[in-house]
C-alpha cells in the first residue's frame, strides 16, 4: 500500500489576491480545502511548499518582481487553507519545492511514496516539483480540480507536460478521496 502526502504549492496571498494575482485561483479553492481538510482527517501529511523570497536577492524576482517576500502578509498561506499543527511548512526560493529545501528529507522520514501535488501554477512551480519528484522516483498524482494556471493554455500546456513527462496521474479531487 502507497503511503501518500498532500504538496500544497503556492497557495499564498501574493498569489491569490495580490501583485501577482491569478484570477483562475478561486475555483481550486473549494476542492483544495476539501482535499487537505480529508487528508488531516485520515492522517495523510500535508506540506506547504511556498514561496518566501529574500528581496533584492533571488532570481525569481528578477523576472517577477517582487512577490512573497518571506514574512510578508503576501507570503502567507491564504485564509481559506491555513496550515495547521502537524502540518509541514517548506519555504522555498525557486520554482522547486525541493531546490535546496528540506522537502526531501521530511519525505523520506514520513515514508512517503506518493504524491498528490497541488496549487499554483502547474506550468511553473507545480511543474519544477513534479520533475524534481519524478527524479526521486515518487509517483506523482496531480488533481485536475486544485491546481491551475494564469490562463487556460497556461494550464493545459501544464497539465499535458506533467502526463507526458513525468507519467503524472491526473484525477479530480473526489477521485483521489476514494483512495486516500
Amino acid at each position: 500500500m502507497s503511503k501518500k502526502a498532500v504538496i500544497v504549492v503556492d497557495m499564498l496571498n501574493d498569489f491569490v489576491t495580490g501583485c501577482l494575482k491569478c484570477e483562475r485561483s478561486s475555483r481550486i479553492i473549494a476542492p483544495l480545502k476539501k482535499l487537505i481538510e480529508t487528508a488531516r482527517a485520515r492522517g495523510v501529511p500535508v506540506i506547504y511548499s511556498n514561496d518566501a523570497h529574500y528581496k533584492g536577492m533571488d532570481k525569481e524576482l528578477e523576472h517577477w518582481g517582487d512577490h512573497a517576500i518571506a514574512g510578508t502578509a503576501g507570503a502567507e498561506v491564504i485564509e481559506e487553507l491555513k496550515p495547521e499543527p502537524g502540518d509541514y511548512i517548506v519555504p522555498k526560493r525557486r520554482y522547486s519545492g525541493f531546490f535546496q529545501t528540506d522537502l526531501q528529507l521530511i519525505l523520506t522520514e514520513l515514508g512517503v511514496d506518493t504524491l498528490i501535488i497541488t496549487g499554483l501554477h502547474c506550468h511553473m512551480c507545480v511543474r519544477h516539483t513534479t520533475a524534481d519528484a519524478f527524479q526521486w522516483g515518487y509517483k506523482i498524482i496531480v488533481p485536475s480540480d486544485a491546481t491551475d494556471a494564469f490562463t487556460e493554455e497556461d494550464y493545459q500546456m501544464g497539465m499535458k507536460y506533467l502526463v507526458d513527462v513525468y507519467g503524472a496521474d491526473i484525477k479530480n479531487v473526489d477521485e483521489i478521496l476514494e483512495s486516500l
